[in-house]
């Protein structure tokens, strides 16, 4: 059989084997913590702490408000220094919880959290996931009790873990995949038994040989869970190509995996699971790489949210230029530039990427030749150049008509597009603004 993969793509560069065969680390903050409380999609979280307010690591100090929320738990233990706006990644400024850390890290005790799992319901389960704050990880920050919860429960009969790590240069997950097999097949059967008939894929890109063996040996006396091996593709990761790609399943901009029969989790979201049930431990730390040609000594760290990115970037030796020309959160196609590192990590942040020079910006767009090539690559085989027009000049119905909310904003067309012309971004504006437009 061949490999899984859908329609499209790309393959650029990935730069992995600066940090795929570098171990985990713990690393330990040495200065104050920051937790902002929309670290999540939905609403921001409700501080349950005040100024002067001693804590723990593990101890809840802002609480989901609503359904579409999440709980936010401190990686440190000491003393709250203040509720104020912080800027964070994105560029903006967002009411954050700041913890004063006393380097100790004393810790609540966790197994009052740990209750066996043959005594819990289904509900039960949903709860304590919901406690412990956990969200998506890949970036998506969509809370996971959420996702538990679909009107079609019984309908439900694929478990995706997404391994595929598509995105250049991050290898977060294909350390946790080497390190921890054991932890993402638990977690990834605790989800399971939420639903009656429903079974596990392990999706992983054939560039990770030593991930897919390591998977199927923990796996092959498990009947209902399989190891998919994709073909090596950006964006093989995205949600949609992802279901496409294991089930030959379709959906579009308006649906949710779930009306697929489909839940996806990224590989630390399952682990994360795995931790709340079994551990008994919230949400606290999340594995991060910090990598890119200016980066001294590129790692994967173990790191507690609410950590500095300036703090975390020196633990990795520092940069090997005195003023990298780019940093990025993320990877180098959907991640954000980023303009200040006195920024907390969250649970969203997936890799710090730092660049000696910024190519990008330097090469000046042109006139589109009409060549072709972005519609070739698009994975919803949509027409970029003609999206991209439309969106510059103004013609919100004609950008409809022609799918322009089908857009994932993977960036492959910008990739391609040899009058290097922004269609990803003219597009995702236009997007954005479409979407405030319908809120109102």
């Amino acid at each position: 059989m061949g490999l899984f993969t859908f329609l499209g793509g790309i393959h650029p560069y990935d730069g992995k084997e600066l940090s795929k065969d570098k171990e985990i680390i713990d690393y330990l903050p040495k200065g104050d913590c920051v937790y902002p409380l929309s670290q999540h999609i939905g609403a921001p979280a409700i501080p349950i702490v005040k100024k002067g307010d001693l804590v723990l690591v593990g101890q809840k100090i802002a609480e989901a408000d609503g359904f579409v929320s999440a709980n936010i738990h401190s990686g440190i233990s000491g003393k709250v220094k203040a509720i104020e706006p912080r800027m964070t990644a994105s560029g903006m400024e967002e009411n954050s919880i700041i913890i004063e850390n006393d380097g100790q890290f004393k810790e609540i005790d966790f197994t009052k959290n740990i209750r066996p799992l043959d005594q819990l319901y289904r509900e039960d389960v949903k709860d304590i996931i919901k406690e412990a704050g956990i969200v998506g990880m890949g970036g998506t920050r969509f809370p996971t009790h959420v996702k538990l919860s679909p009107k079609n429960e019984e309908e439900i009969d694929t478990i995706i873990v997404n391994g595929a790590e598509c995105e250049p240069y991050l290898t977060s997950d294909y350390r946790r995949i080497l390190e921890s097999p054991e932890k993402v097949i638990a977690g990834l059967q605790i989800v399971m038994n939420l639903f009656d008939d429903a079974k596990g894929i392990i999706a992983i890109e054939d560039n990770k040989p030593e991930a897919i063996r390591k998977m199927e040996e923990v796996v092959k006396d498990i009947p209902n869970i399989t190891v998919n091996t994709l073909k090596t593709k950006y964006p093989q990761g995205e949600e949609r190509q992802l279901i496409y790609a294991n089930t030959g399943r379709t959906l579009n901009s308006s649906m949710l995996p779930a009306d697929v029969g489909c839940i996806v989790y990224n590989v630390d979201t399952i682990v994360a699971i795995y931790q709340a049930l079994i551990e008994g431990r919230p949400l606290y730390e999340r594995i991060i790489t910090v990598t890119g040609d200016a980066i001294q000594n590129p790692v994967n760290y173990r790191v507690r949210i609410g950590t500095n990115t300036q703090e975390l970037i020196e633990a990795a030796g520092g940069f090997t230029v005195e003023n990298p020309e780019k940093i990025i959160s993320g990877g180098p196609m959907m991640g954000k530039t980023m303009f200040s590192l006195d920024v907390p990590i969250v649970k969203g942040s997936s890799c710090i990427l730092c660049f000696k020079e910024d190519d990008v910006s330097k090469e000046e767009p042109s006139n589109c030749i009409r060549c072709g090539r972005c519609t070739k690559v698009c994975p919803g085989r949509m027409m970029p150049y003609k999206l991209a027009d439309l969106a510059s000049h103004g013609q919100i119905d004609e950008f409809l008509k022609y799918g322009g909310m089908e857009c994932c904003e993977c960036g492959c067309c910008s990739y391609i597009c040899p009058a290097k012309r922004h269609l990803t971004r003219m597009i995702a504006d236009t997007r954005k603004q479409i979407l405030e437009d319908r809120k109102k």
